[in-house]
C-alpha cells in the first residue's frame, strides 16, 4: 500500500497501520473510540460530572476552558489557515468505516482535546488523572486508524492539547495566587 503525494514520514506510518491493523475487531472498535472524542463529547460530559462535585469542580471547569483553547487556536484558526485537506478526501477510493469528515485535517480536533483533558486531569489528580490517557491515545490513533487524519495532524493534535492544558494550568494557578494574595493583604 502506497500513498503518493504524501510526506514520507505520514505515508509509511499510514501505509503501516492500514496494512497491520485493520481486522474485524479494530474495524468495530475504532469506529465507536473515534466517537467518544466526537466534539469532545466524552470529556466534555466527564467534566460536567466533575463540575458536579465540590472537590472536583475546579479540574472540571479547566478541562473545559483548556476543551476551548483547542477549539479556538485548533478548528477556528489553524484548520482554517492551513487548510489541509484530510487523506480520505485526497484518496477518495479508499474504503471508509465513518463517514467523510468535511473539514479540514490539521491539527487533530479529536486528538488536540483529548490530550488537553488527559493533561489537566493528570496534572489535578496525580494518582488517577493519568488513566485519562488511555482514551485519549486510542483516540489519537484511531484518527489514523479510520484514515481521517495524517500522523503529523495527530502530533500537532498532542502538541496543541499539551500547550492548551499548561496555559490553562499555569494561568488559573496564577489567578489564584493573586486572589490568595489580595486576601491576606485585605487582612
Amino acid at each position: 500500500m502506497s500513498f503518493p503525494g504524501i510526506p514520507s514520514l505520514d505515508a509509511v506510518v499510514m501505509a503501516f497501520i492500514q496494512t497491520h491493523f485493520h481486522n474485524t475487531v479494530t474495524d468495530t472498535v475504532f469506529p465507536i473510540i473515534t466517537s467518544l472524542g466526537e466534539a469532545g463529547i466524552g470529556w466534555i460530559v466527564l467534566s460536567l460530572v466533575l463540575l458536579c462535585f465540590k472537590k472536583t469542580r475546579r479540574t472540571g471547569g479547566l478541562v473545559l476552558i483548556a476543551m476551548t483553547v483547542t477549539l479556538l487556536f485548533g478548528e477556528l484558526t489553524l484548520k482554517n489557515i492551513i487548510c489541509r485537506l484530510r487523506p480520505c478526501n485526497v484518496f477518495t477510493d479508499f474504503p471508509m468505516l465513518i463517514a467523510r469528515p468535511t473539514s479540514y485535517s490539521f491539527p487533530s480536533g479529536h486528538t488536540s482535546s483529548s490530550f488537553a483533558a488527559a493533561l489537566i486531569l493528570t496534572l489535578r489528580h496525580k494518582k488517577v488523572g493519568w488513566l485519562a490517557y488511555i482514551p485519549a491515545v486510542l483516540i489519537a490513533f484511531s484518527r489514523i486508524f479510520l484514515f481521517v487524519h495524517y500522523p503529523t495532524d495527530v502530533l500537532a493534535g498532542i502538541l496543541l492539547g499539551t500547550l492548551a492544558a499548561l496555559l490553562t494550568y499555569f494561568a488559573a494557578k496564577a489567578i489564584q495566587k493573586r486572589q490568595a494574595e489580595k486576601r491576606t493583604a485585605q487582612i
